[in-house]
């Protein structure tokens, strides 16, 4: 792929404790002035319309299907999407994240139908979006703010496994661009279930990293954030073995990349619990040029599971869950089954 590389010029002066502006703040530390900006990444569960799609496995979403999925559900899944999205990282960055990806929505259309919520409106998001081959319909997403991030190219690559012809899942998403200025790239995924097996996700590792590859044979200081529901955890084969994701900083070198999720998944730190147990399939990841302590370009500082009490089931067998939409099967009128996740960078002004 090639991604040509143009000016974009600086937009922005204000100081994060006087005012924020959409995306990108200052913020001050150690008496140096610093610029921050949000990237995330959530999983939507199930964000469906309720029209007939005779191309996809869509019949448990409809009117008439087992979830009974009306107008009035899908409006209050798009009003607790938007509110959730628009709270992410809002204790540095506020209007929501700069660059968030998105798994599990029918189509675009949902997409447009959820940045004109109330909620996200004057966000300004635009949309990077293509249909997967996913049996059920569901596909993987980029919304971005074109006043911070200009995207130049991007590219959805279907994933294929050997021994089966007929697999189809979603497709892992390519955006590059100019984060305020920086060139920049985003791998969005959402690797297969548990339940098919940890060689599917072993093939999915493997496409990640060879997209991670071509662009460091392009820029060998690429900056690439690699995020999504991988439906593995860190220490897992997939993502230290296949993809190659390191846990500590110390033992990252060029070329790289690096798991800031390792270590918060070994204190037992989760973004969805089943059986009681907490696992972080959720994840973000970055190549090496993101880190280190010369902040005169964008560089990691924190990463956070965005675990707010609303997004938390209050009561019932599921308390202290994600507060899903369905469980059990019954409708329970909550956000997703997944905690969004979000990385900050800063950048000494």
């Amino acid at each position: 792929m090639n991604f040509p590389i143009s000016s974009l010029n600086r937009w922005f002066t204000c100081i994060i404790i006087i005012i924020f502006l959409s995306g990108i703040n200052h913020v001050y530390a150690q008496q140096k002035q610093y610029k921050a900006g949000c990237i995330a990444f959530y999983n939507l569960e199930n964000l469906f319309d309720t029209i007939d799609d005779p191309q996809t496995d869509d019949a448990e979403y409809l009117p008439n299907g087992p979830s009974k999925w009306n107008t009035e559900r899908y409006n209050l899944k798009l009003q607790h999407m938007s509110e959730a999205i628009s709270q992410i990282g809002d204790e540095m960055v506020k209007g929501g994240p700069t660059i968030i990806g998105l798994s599990e929505m029918e189509n675009k259309q949902v997409l447009v139908d959820l940045i004109h919520q109330p909620a996200l409106k004057n966000a300004g998001y635009d949309i990077v979006h293509y249909d997967s081959p996913d049996k059920r319909g569901v596909d993987v997403a980029l919304l971005y703010k074109p006043s911070v991030f200009k995207v130049i190219a991007s590219k959805a690559t279907p994933l294929h496994v050997p021994w089966r012809k007929d697999f189809r899942t979603r497709d892992q998403l390519v955006v590059s661009g100019l984060f305020d200025g920086e060139p920049m790239s985003v791998i969005v995924n959402h690797w297969p279930s548990r339940g098919q097996g940890p060689e599917y996700r072993a093939e999915a590792a493997k496409l990640t990293r060879h997209l991670a590859d071509s662009l460091m044979q392009l820029d060998a200081k690429a900056k690439i954030i690699i995020m999504g529901d991988l439906n593995d955890d860190p220490i897992d084969p997939s993502l230290t073995q296949f993809l190659g994701a390191k846990g500590k900083i110390k033992d990252v070198k060029p070329g790289d990349l690096y798991n800031p999720m390792w270590q918060m998944s070994k204190d037992g730190i989760g973004s969805l619990a089943y059986k009681d147990a907490w696992n972080l399939f959720d994840q973000i990841i970055v190549s090496q040029p993101l880190l280190g302590d010369d902040k005169s370009t964008y560089k990691l500082y924190k990463t956070k599971v965005f675990n707010r009490r609303f997004l938390i089931q209050p009561d019932g067998q599921y308390a202290g869950y994600p507060w899903r939409t369905f469980s059990g099967g019954a409708w329970t009128g909550g956000y997703s089954d997944h905690f969004p996740v979000y990385i900050f960078l800063i950048k000494e002004k």
